[in-house]
């Protein structure tokens, strides 16, 4: 059958979510010389047409203009603290001998006293024992649930509604007594906690279910005037902003806690949860390092490439994860005023940490370093280097400073590969 007809009977199906995504990835183009030409959006020159050569004019003309595109055009507008009020933070257990006696474990619900309609979020840190200071720490979403991250049986098991999985032992969308432990291998608490690093994280699903009509559920609907009967216009926050929104309420806490250096933190996402985290990087900057994995389309890659994974099929497949604009770039690339470049660019002047997989083509890893290249000038102004080279490097072989890339062996995941080379980065910077 040809390719143009096979494509047709798929959209006409009206698959969804990772079902049509998957399907997707069979069409998908893959081949560099059928990228067809692209322009990138101009990155030091204001809506004006001003040419923004220094450091501050970055600062205080620029990119408020690139953060506004963002929230316009792809991620929407994040309410303002006033919408949802004081945030609670209750310690429900302290565990001095995690992990075997290296680490401390506490378990803190945050919740909003004025919006009870929302269940609130189960936050898991564990911070190392006899450090004798506070501990930078990392700070990412999960895709399953704390009792997926750690291996340890005594955390509670998460009773929210989950993608189905049979890998991940998810039935009916709900966690069961073997899951856990299903996602620690992207968590490697050991090795964190043995370089003096602390880890936060929380189960992305608390804010909002990762499905098209989740956000009924979620905080957005319980913090929106009309509740589950909204109508998301153009420019209104999609379910990224919502989680980066849990980012950055972990961030609040952390604040609190003497346990933690809060002027060191780092927030690291993979996939859907890596464009969280770029998202949470932009618009809070207590996040002193910024890490990327594997975040492909709507994350670091370029989407005027066209490879892989492209802007139709991310917004059709999961049109909810973006404000609503955002679809009307589906073919249309071009026309949006933004690219992932200027997401990276938003990081600086703070170290930006991009990473992608050989075998994971549908994330375009070419065009996620393209993004990190592209963004260079930007840290120039502030006096900091990036890549220090201008093509993709060798597999398994990092580079750069300000802004680092690699490339490594394998699929599309966390491993601890990418951890050594998280760990080294933060460190050096902090």
């Amino acid at each position: 059958m040809p390719r143009h007809l096979l494509s047709l009977l798929m959209i006409s199906a009206l698959l969804v979510g990772e079902d049509f995504a998957e399907a997707q990835q069979k069409l998908a183009n893959y081949d560099e010389s059928k990228i067809p030409p692209y322009t990138l959006p101009a990155l030091l020159k204001t809506q004006a047409g001003k040419a923004v050569t220094t450091a501050d004019e970055w600062t205080h003309m620029r990119r408020p203009e690139v953060l506004a595109l963002f929230e316009q055009h792809v991620f929407g507008k994040t309410p303002s603290a006033a919408t949802w009020g004081k945030v609670d933070f209750q310690v429900t257990e302290v565990k001095k001998d995690a992990l075997g006696g290296k680490a401390t474990r506490k378990l803190i619900h945050l919740s909003l006293p004025e919006h009870p309609a929302w269940a609130g979020m189960d936050v898991m840190l564990y911070t190392p024992n006899g450090l004798g200071k506070p501990a930078p720490c990392f700070v990412g979403p999960s895709f399953n649930g704390n009792h997926a991250v750690s291996p340890e049986t005594d955390i509670p098991l998460s009773t929210r509604w989950m993608r189905a999985s049979k890998d991940k032992n998810i039935v009916n969308n709900r966690a069961t007594e073997a899951s856990r432990g299903s996602e620690s291998s992207r968590w490697p608490l050991e090795m964190i906690i043995d370089q003096g690093c602390a880890v936060a994280s929380y189960y992305y699903g608390d804010v909002e279910p990762d499905q098209a009509e989740g956000w009924k559920e979620g905080l957005r609907a319980v913090l929106s005037q009309d509740g589950p009967a909204t109508e998301w216009k153009e420019g209104d926050w999609g379910a990224i902003g919502a989680w980066a929104w849990g980012l950055s309420r972990i961030a609040d806490y952390l604040e609190t806690d003497a346990d933690v250096n809060a002027k060191q933190l780092a927030v690291i996402g993979h996939s859907r949860l890596g464009k969280t985290s770029l998202w949470a990087g932009a618009q809070d900057q207590r996040f002193d390092v910024v890490i990327s994995n594997n975040s492909g389309e709507g994350g670091a890659a370029l989407m005027r490439r066209n490879i892989g994974e492209t802007t139709a099929v991310i917004t059709k497949a999961f049109p909810h994860w973006f404000t609503k604009t955002y679809v009307n770039y589906a073919n249309q690339e071009a026309a949006c005023p933004i690219d992932k470049h200027m997401l990276i660019a938003l990081a600086a002047p703070r170290p930006i940490y991009i990473a992608s997989a050989v075998e994971d083509t549908w994330a375009d890893p070419k065009g996620e370093f393209l993004s990190g290249l592209q963004a260079e000038p930007v840290y120039a102004l502030f006096g900091k280097k990036g890549y220090g080279v201008t093509e993709q490097p060798a597999i398994d072989s990092p580079v750069g400073d300000a802004i680092a890339y690699h490339i490594r062996t394998g699929k599309h995941d966390v491993t601890d590969y990418d951890w050594q080379q998280y760990l080294k980065f933060a460190k050096r910077h902090w």
